[in-house]
């Protein structure tokens, strides 16, 4: 056994401890810097293992981190609490974007465990007509989209009685592990391990059971599904699904069209956006591919709301608005933290949208139709560096793209989430400021070195699968 598989090995156990540790929670800023410190050293330590060695040190490393989210409940957010209330609300015929969980035309729904007795815990939310629950929000509906009220329904249907937050956290897992085992297939161990060894993936995909994980999935498969026979039309329907799920997704979408601008679309080399590639588009739009993406994506957004608008009418957009101005996403806050480093605050919101469409533009003219996932990668990771969310999950997309891709570098922004969640997501001078700035330079520096590396030469992928060719 080589020494480099031992000490490979041993850190990955480490970085298991410290997850352990993380969801018994609550998970101090510590643990995750010590964490993500781990998991870049195993990445280090695992370049010279090789073959078989490496598929397993992946796959089995990343099945036993993430069964290690289920050792208790979730450690750090209460979504999944609104998750489950969703899914026995749609279980007892009701509409979750209807009614706010403090209603009391839905008193009858209620238990011990998301409305408790005691009000002693802070972490519980108060009811206007007295009382409390775990429902973080419980005086406004619902705020996630279709297809994530029907996997809250089937957890909930399939769950078994008392079942609590369990069955949450075993969809997330089964999500986590399938996700895994597609990069694994399509991108192979080495880039795989950015999302099998990944703290994010254990401790926000499994223990706190975020359903951003099935958007994350399903954006996934819709990549993978872009090489197969009609591949293009399923990939776009993917997108929709995943969009559907979670609306964050939209981000991928861009990138499904890369190069749609361009005629033609198609790329010689690794991308013009990558640096090693040369375009070999003609002009014009590629209206065929634009449309075979685009439509069955609108379709399937559009099919999954429309039973929820036939019941709930306009109130189908749940608390969304609201929550945009809650998170000032209008401005201030610690939204835009990087773009106010270099202008006023007032002119921030203005220069994100600027930016990132001119992204999506770059993406749309100069992708890499044949690696898409590129694109998306560089909309996705863009729109956080832009945006500065608090909240860490929203990272999960970003680090699946960039095991697709083998950008590393774009792992600073999924850092830079967890940081920002811990320290506070509306605290005055937060961490996450500094390092999503520090995020946003390695991903320019990582742009910058592809692009001054020059064009390599183009080999045909044949039946290869697909991120492995070079």
């Amino acid at each position: 056994m080589s020494r480099n598989l031992i000490f490979t090995g041993a850190v990955l156990a480490a970085l298991g401890a410290v997850v352990l540790r993380m969801v018994l929670g609550p998970p101090g800023l510590g643990w995750y810097l010590l964490a993500w410190a781990l998991f870049a050293a195993a990445l280090w330590l695992a370049r010279r293992v090789r073959g078989k060695r490496l598929d397993v040190l992946v796959v089995a490393g990343g099945i036993a981190l993430a069964a290690i989210g289920l050792a208790a409940p979730p450690s750090s957010s209460t979504d999944s609490f609104r998750y489950a209330w969703d899914g026995r609300v749609q279980a007892a015929g009701v509409s979750p974007y209807a009614h706010p969980p403090a209603d009391p035309a839905l008193a009858g729904l209620r238990d011990d465990w998301l409305f408790p007795a005691g009000c002693a815990d802070p972490l519980l939310w108060p009811l206007p007509e007295g009382g409390c629950t775990r429902i973080n929000r419980p005086t406004v509906s619902t705020i996630y989209p279709p297809l994530a009220q029907g996997y809250f329904l089937l957890v909930e249907w399939l769950s078994p009685e008392g079942a609590r937050h369990k069955g949450l956290q075993l969809g997330g897992f089964a999500l986590a592990v399938l996700a895994l085992l597609a990069l694994w297939r399509l991108a192979g161990a080495r880039r795989a391990a950015y999302w099998a060894w990944c703290p994010a993936m254990p401790v926000e995909a499994v223990n706190n059971a975020h359903v951003d994980m099935l958007g994350v999935l399903l954006v996934v498969l819709a990549f993978g599904a872009v090489r197969g026979r009609g591949g293009r039309a399923g990939a776009g329907a993917l997108l929709g699904a995943a969009v559907a799920a979670k609306l964050l997704p939209v981000t991928a979408l861009p990138g499904a069209l890369s190069g749609v601008l361009a005629g033609n679309g198609r790329v010689a080399g690794n991308g013009v956006l990558a640096g090693n590639g040369a375009q070999a588009g003609n002009g014009g739009v590629a209206w065929r591919r634009l449309l075979v993406v685009g439509v069955p994506a609108l379709l399937v957004v559009a099919l999954s709301y429309l039973p929820y608008a036939l019941v709930s009418g306009s109130s189908v957009a749940g608390y969304l608005p609201g929550y945009l101005r809650e998170e000032r996403y209008d401005g201030g806050g610690n939204r835009y933290a990087v773009l106010r480093l270099l202008m006023p605050d007032s002119w921030a919101p203005y220069a994100a949208i600027a930016l990132l469409a001119l992204i999506v533009l770059a993406v749309l003219r100069h992708g890499d139709a044949e690696r898409p996932w590129q694109g998306a990668l560089l909309v996705s990771g863009s729109f956080l560096l832009l945006l500065t969310p608090g909240y860490s999950w929203y990272a999960l997309l970003v680090v699946a793209l960039a095991a697709m891709t083998g950008w590393w570098e774009w792992l600073g922004v999924a850092v830079a989430g967890a940081v920002a969640y811990t320290d506070g997501p509306a605290a005055p001078d937060n961490l996450g400021t500094p390092f999503y700035a520090v995020a946003a330079l390695a991903a320019l520096a990582g742009w910058a070195a592809r692009r001054s590396a020059g064009p390599r030469r183009h080999r045909p992928t044949g039946g290869t699968p697909v991120v492995r060719s070079p």
